[in-house]
């Protein structure tokens, strides 16, 4: 394989030291970060260590359960003027955050890779992601919020009207993987509905959520508004449930689950996008350049660690030969490297225990018989995390690396003989979260025979992603509700209806009798059955 094993300086800050300590100074997410978190200091700190190297790149004090409440009161109390503004006035918000999104996208670049591992590349997807989807919100989101006439019980006599009201105060966890694109994308649309946002980032990566919350009160958020906690989940989670009018939630299948109960004793809503294992499939009449190149990044950007990456591929048998030879060859080249330039094709693990996952998947498997095709090993001579681009064949239903999702650069290939068959294996998961299906004539028929809430033709997930007036979520045990599209605003608001009655009421009998009235009725049902 084609690895980096230097550190290289970003070619537009030659001046600038290779080593990965935080960045500082005016406009730049550094020390100052730490006093945008809510907490007292009772219950110590917490530091933030650079997967590239293991070096401590920051600390942060962390959140009691006494801060918790805090950050709801104060958020509570900012709510009620914040949704009383007219929606043209949050909108601007989002539309100046978008700019600056752009403007600082060095920082935020340097700062997401410090806390991720992950290359540029993949760093700047969620740059690109956050500015479009913020411009967005700001300038399609009123639409999905604006109160509308609705069809009433009778024509003339019935005036009905559905309004969005605002949660209240909507608490987020968000997970290490993707530390800007997950905190500022659930937060957007949250704010926008009228409601305040308390947010607990991951631990490994709660610097970019505070540098992603300076960018929001600098486009003009109010200060409390938005308020973040930081600790661990097992403590933190529970207290925002109790204190939460609704909760949104990424992450695994099993956490979601007790987030799930915990909503449900309260009460309240929530939603959640949870794990996968993502099928593509490779039908006999596929472009074979076209999906290799494909391939490869869904399922190596982000180092894998991505919940709509691909770790399953099944590929036509008439075009096995053509494939796997040239998708090797790619994997193979894939340059590896820890640093801030934009060469690496892909960056570290985000940890200790990613790296025993995955690890762990993979010699079980090739312990069980299994074939490494390309990859296949750590490589600690490039970083403490770091992992080889990974691709399994003669991978059987047993083992943990077939069913179970590995969040990692690893990927499995499977021949099939049919389009039936690719279908049936695709769809035989607990997961439905994304698929992918390359083909020049038959993706949309087989995209609409596939269980999973996202398909995205010749294209591995981005596609599908990025279509922001569109719905994303999971369809099984990958989640529950959708982001983007209107459902993604609409979520975080409860509908209210206003029924105006004039003239005859509905339910009364303007002194016709009970038999009079249903007559009176029966007759007024008939006729609005003919058109409706």
């Amino acid at each position: 394989m084609a690895y980096i094993t230097r550190l290289p300086v970003r070619a537009d800050t030659a001046a600038e030291s290779p080593g990965l300590q935080p960045p500082s100074g005016a406009g730049h997410p550094g020390g100052g970060l730490a006093a945008l978190v809510t907490s007292s200091g009772n219950v110590g700190s917490t530091t933030i260590h650079c997967p590239f190297d293991d070096s401590a790149i920051g600390e942060l004090p962390l959140s009691s359960d006494d801060d918790v409440d805090e950050a709801f009161r104060v958020a509570r109390a900012a709510q009620r003027d914040w949704a009383a503004r007219p929606m043209s006035a949050r909108a601007a918000v989002f539309r100046r955050f978008a700019e600056l999104v752009l403007e600082e996208r060095s920082a935020l670049l340097d700062l997401i890779q410090r806390e991720t591992g992950k290359a540029r590349f993949s760093a700047f997807e969620e740059v690109a992601d956050v500015s479009r989807w913020a411009s967005y919100a700001a300038h399609k989101g009123p639409q999905h919020l604006r109160e509308g006439r609705r069809n009433g019980a009778f024509p003339v006599l019935t005036r009905s009207t559905e309004r969005f009201v605002p949660q209240g105060v909507v608490g987020i966890i968000t997970p290490w993987n993707y530390p800007f694109t997950l905190p500022a994308g659930d937060a957007i649309p949250a704010l926008l509905a009228g409601n305040a946002v308390v947010l607990k980032p991951d631990s490994q990566t709660p610097h970019t959520a505070l540098f992603a919350l300076e960018l929001l009160r600098r486009a003009g958020l109010p200060e409390d508004l938005m308020q973040i906690v930081v600790g661990p989940g097992s403590r933190i989670g529970p207290a925002m449930i109790e204190r939460a009018d609704f909760m949104m939630f990424t992450g695994s299948t099993a956490t979601g689950r007790s987030v799930a109960e915990g909503c449900a004793s309260q009460l309240i809503g929530f939603s959640a996008e949870l794990g996968g294992k993502n099928p593509m499939l490779v039908l006999a009449d596929a472009d074979v350049h076209r999906a290799t190149a494909g391939a490869v990044n869904a399922c190596f950007s982000n180092s894998g660690q991505l919940c709509i990456s691909i770790e399953r591929i099944y590929v036509h048998r008439d075009i096995w030969d053509d494939f796997v030879p040239a998708f090797l060859e790619r994997v193979r080249a894939m340059r590896l490297a820890p640093g801030l330039g934009w060469d690496p094709d892909m960056g570290s693990l985000i940890g200790a225990a990613q790296l025993e996952t995955v690890a762990a998947h993979v010699d079980n498997a090739i312990t069980q018989g299994a074939t490494v095709l390309a990859g296949g090993r750590p490589r600690p001579d490039l970083g403490p995390y770091f992992y080889e681009p990974t691709v399994l064949a003669d991978v059987r239903p047993g083992m943990p690396v077939a069913r179970e999702e590995t969040f990692g650069p690893v990927v499995s290939l499977y021949r099939v003989d049919s389009e039936e068959e690719a279908i049936g294996a695709a769809n035989d998961s607990e997961y439905g979260l994304n698929a992918s299906v390359w083909s020049r004539r038959r993706g949309t028929a087989v995209a609409r025979r596939l269980e999973a809430g996202t398909v995205n033709i010749n294209e591995g997930y981005a596609a599908a992603w990025a279509s922001h007036d569109s719905p994303m979520g999971g369809m099984k045990a990958s989640g529950v509700g959708r982001r983007h599209g209107a459902e993604g605003f609409r979520k975080y608001t409860e509908p209210q209806t206003i029924a105006a009655q004039r003239l005859v009421p509905v339910g009364g009998q303007l002194g016709l009798g009970h038999r009079r009235w249903s007559e009176w009725l029966t007759a007024g049902v008939r006729i609005l059955n003919r058109f409706s």
